[in-house]
């Protein structure tokens, strides 16, 4: 599962880390394609009117960029292999600045 409780409690609401300095805003959760080189490094989250979910975030994918993203989108991305995005369970405290 992509999404827990645990993680829709702990995401701050969209906009709530704008204007604030890269190493105050941390990183809830790190999804990743097994079979790639892509990373979603999500710092805020929120649910939609349509029960899906938009996130804020760093990806890593032919270049760094901040960018929004749904859950939805997450869920059809496949890697070269045709492997779903995965939950880094073991991914540490880190911030944006961490992973700029």
């Amino acid at each position: 599962m992509l999404l827990t409780k645990e993680i829709k409690a702990k995401l701050p609401k969209l906009y709530t880390n704008d204007g604030k300095p890269a190493h105050e805003v941390p990183i809830i959760v790190k999804f990743f394609t097994p079979d790639s080189n892509w990373s979603w490094f999500i710092s805020e989250g929120e649910e939609q009117p349509d029960g899906d979910w938009l996130f804020f975030g760093m990806v890593h994918g032919f270049e760094k960029e901040l960018g929004y993203f749904s859950l939805n989108e997450l869920q059809q991305v496949r890697g070269a292999f045709g492997l779903p995005i995965e939950r880094d369970r073991f991914y540490g405290n880190h911030t944006l600045a961490d992973v700029n």
